[in-house]
């Protein structure tokens, strides 16, 4: 399957692994890479550029295929050594950057000097048309269904994606809400070059997390996903747990006095807890509502294949089935 994605960053498939804290290490990255997709190493999960420059290197000897590195943008007060990470990526020959968090316009400049493709994560129309604006080559336009932070607009994918392709010029995939082939070909159809997977990713035997992970993912339905942070203007999508329980009692006893050093305890600190200790009350980590669609734990080669076979059937048999006037008495259904 061509499209403007696969074109642009040189992949077979145009499914691309988004940045995830404590998951995108290299084993991910690699695996999503080898299956044909776009693997992305989480820049700021390495604590200093030499680090990623580390981890960059480990996946280089996992794939020779192209990689990416997110780099989510903190502010100004957190900011990490953004100039070193980027040095460090021109450094090892990655030519795909995802950028999210605060815009990355006083960057933009030194990723395109080094011939580095951006792709900037976007929570509304808005937001993308600055991004295209500032010469990013894509947008990954994230849906109130994502996990992590959604923004503050709450606009489902069914309305987002079809707004982006009214307004953009430049390609956009699509993130929140994407588990398997029915979420691909919907995306197409709404104007979307190719999708992008986070919570969907967690549950493949290759993903670098502890095995208490993967099962929470199995076991949680599309219900048991929380929003916290909101009187903070700093919504995350987080999957509910002991931890992030306690989390929104702190936030209903505060209300709009609310503060982020009185939940603290629940969100600093937590992602080596769950991903790599298993502790899974531990406090508030991203997932999406997509969890509803996950029902195993495939090899990350085998999810993807799969997904591109099923969108295939779904394109040729059952959509030209209806031109054709054939109908079916049973709803598509995929395996997740």
């Amino acid at each position: 399957m061509k499209t403007a994605i696969t074109e642009l960053f040189g992949i077979q498939h145009p499914i691309i692994q988004g940045g995830m804290h404590y998951v995108g290490f290299a084993e991910m990255a690699a695996a999503v890479s080898n299956a044909g997709g776009l693997g992305i190493i989480t820049g700021l999960t390495q604590r200093t550029p030499e680090l990623l420059a580390k981890e960059i290197a480990r996946c280089r000897d996992m794939t020779d295929k192209p990689i990416g590195v997110n780099l989510t943008f903190l502010p100004s007060f957190t900011a990490p050594p953004y100039p070193e990470y980027i040095a460090v990526i021109r450094e090892g020959g990655v030519k795909a950057v995802e950028t999210a968090g605060r815009s990355p316009e006083q960057y933009m400049p030194a990723l395109k000097a080094a011939g580095i493709k951006v792709i900037h994560k976007c929570t509304s129309v808005r937001h993308s048309l600055k991004a295209e604006k500032i010469g990013c080559d894509a947008v990954s336009v994230d849906g109130f269904e994502c996990g992590g932070h959604p923004g503050e607009d709450d606009i489902p994918n069914m309305i987002l994606l079809p707004r982006a392709a009214d307004e953009l010029k430049i390609p956009f995939v699509a993130s929140g809400g994407m588990a398997d082939a029915r979420s691909l070909v919907a995306a197409l159809s709404m104007g979307a070059a190719g999708m992008n997977m986070g919570t969907r990713f967690i549950a493949t035997k290759e993903a670098p997390v502890h095995p208490n992970v993967k099962q929470a993912l199995l076991d949680a339905d599309e219900l048991d996903t929380r929003l916290v942070m909101r009187a903070l203007r700093n919504t995350e999508r987080v999957l509910k747990n002991k931890g992030v329980d306690e989390l929104l009692e702190i936030e209903r006893e505060k209300g709009a006095r609310l503060k982020i050093e009185d939940i603290h305890e629940q969100v600093a600190g937590v992602y080596p807890k769950v991903m790599i200790d298993g502790e899974m009350d531990a406090g508030a980590w991203s997932c999406g509502m997509v969890v509803g669609l996950i029902n195993d734990i495939p090899t990350v080669k085998e999810l993807i294949d799969r997904i591109m076979a099923e969108a295939e059937a779904i394109i040729r048999q059952r959509l030209t089935g209806f031109l054709d006037g054939k109908f079916e008495t049973t709803p598509a259904r995929a395996v997740a």
